[in-house]
């Protein structure tokens, strides 16, 4: 940029500084060549906005492989002036998966971790978990 306007690189450098620009950085996005992606989205957002009657919205996913590392040492203690510590190192306990799931009308969140594998079986598992913990609400409609 600087050999092309003429100019140096630290000019450059401020000009972008002083106007935020960051042109090394980058969004990544995918478009959907699904042909009934929008009629699909106003479905599911309809159902966050405007829910049916005594229904239940819940917003649920996955995160798998997240690592569950404990720290080799304590951190030192916060006081005014000393943001909080980490040690490098650390130790590895292995992986769980986590799901949760959002219930959209209260904000309540239904979690769970597992070690075990990442199958269907735990998916499965988490839901048959919603299920128990929903039924004393679905009884009372």
């Amino acid at each position: 940029m600087a050999v092309a306007v003429g100019v140096s690189r630290s000019t450059v450098q401020k000009v972008w500084r002083d106007n935020g620009l960051k042109p090394h950085r980058i969004k990544t996005f995918k478009v959907s060549n699904d042909p009934d992606f929008a009629e699909k989205l106003v479905d599911v957002v309809g159902l966050y906005l405007n829910p049916p009657e005594h229904a239940l919205v819940l917003s649920c996913d996955e995160k798998s492989q997240i690592q569950a590392l404990d720290r080799t040492q304590k951190s030192l203690p916060k006081f005014p002036g000393r943001l909080g510590t980490l040690t490098h190192d650390y130790k590895r306990h292995g992986t769980t998966t986590l799901f949760a799931a959002l219930k959209v009308a209260d904000g309540t969140l239904i979690t769970q971790c597992q070690q075990q594998h990442h199958r269907h079986q735990e998916w499965i598992k988490f839901l048959q978990q919603i299920d128990r913990k929903q039924l004393p609400a679905w009884n009372c409609i």
